[in-house]
């Protein structure tokens, strides 16, 4: 759900943020010369360290994922009936799925009602879930949100996200760049055309304007993540069974339509998976409103 893509843009961007500072401080700009923005130079650069953060983020996936959100690996051999019986829910929907290798299953302690999936590559994935989407759902509803996720891993959707975040982070560090450049170039003096640039003021520009830009950059991200989201409902569907994919989305949609307390709102307000989207933050959703995905799956499943 919306922790999966969420943890891996916020960790490409602070990658990306930390790169730019990096080779501003080393002072690595091979794209600079004594007249100006060599852009082809510029543009191979990006390229070499936009894809570069994104593999990183992608690389850091699993790792930050159980670091931020305090994931807890359940060992396949547990003894705890609950914890046996989601091991043996998620192995048999990766067989299912054809993946290469069991996923490692995890569960984190909140009481928001949530799952994801996340990892470098199909053979080494992780599939976590809240202990409040475990108290919160029957067995059938756990099943679909479980095939939901196995989805993911099965269609490579981290590596699909990883490519689109490369071009995404390769343009965010070309333009800001060169608006950076331009900035510099506009608030020097007539008398200072020839001179070298404020190495802070370049230095602060250029994080600035890769900030700005890498959140301009997230909507298109945004917009492939969602795209991503109905096709794990078909895959959640063909694996777990077209009722119980709609079972789960239904019981998420019932569970927001209830909940009352602001404990309860702020929880789903995190998730972003639920109601329309309202103005300008609907570009930001990484997940389609409940509505569509349930009438999409009833459709054309």
């Amino acid at each position: 759900m919306f922790k999966r893509v969420f943890l891996f843009i916020v960790t490409n961007l602070l990658v990306l943020v930390t790169i730019s500072i990096v080779l501003s401080v080393l002072h690595v700009q091979p794209y600079l010369t004594a007249y100006g923005l060599n852009y082809t130079s510029l543009m191979i650069f990006c390229a070499i360290w936009g894809f570069g953060g994104a593999f990183i983020s992608l690389a850091l996936s699993r790792v930050m994922a159980k670091w931020m959100m305090r994931v807890k690996i359940v060992d396949p051999q547990t003894r705890d009936t609950n914890e046996r019986d989601l091991v043996a829910i998620i192995h048999r929907l990766a067989q299912a799925a054809h993946l290469p290798k069991m996923p490692d299953v995890g569960i984190y302690d909140s009481p928001e009602v949530n799952a994801f999936a996340t990892g470098p590559t199909k053979s080494r994935a992780l599939v976590a879930v809240s202990t409040g989407l475990l108290s919160r759902m029957g067995r059938a509803e756990i099943e679909g949100v479980l095939g939901h996720e196995i989805t993911h891993i099965a269609n490579g959707d981290m590596v699909t996200m990883t490519l689109v975040q490369g071009v995404i982070n390769a343009f965010v560090m070309f333009f800001a760049r060169i608006a950076a450049f331009a900035v510099s170039d506009a608030m020097r003096g007539n008398n200072d055309r020839r001179g070298g640039s404020s190495f802070m003021m370049q230095w602060l520009l250029i994080t600035v304007f890769d900030i700005i830009f890498g959140i301009l950059g997230s909507i298109v991200v945004c917009w492939f993540s969602r795209q991503r989201e109905f096709r794990a409902d078909k895959g959640g569907a063909t694996l777990a069974g077209r009722d119980r994919m709609i079972s789960a989305l239904e019981s998420l949609q019932r569970m927001h339509e209830l909940t009352n307390s602001p404990r309860g709102e702020q929880a789903f307000a995190t998730l972003k998976i639920a109601g329309e989207p309202r103005g300008i933050m609907g570009l930001f959703m990484t997940h389609p409103p409940l509505e569509k995905r349930i009438e999409r799956l009833r459709q054309h499943v």
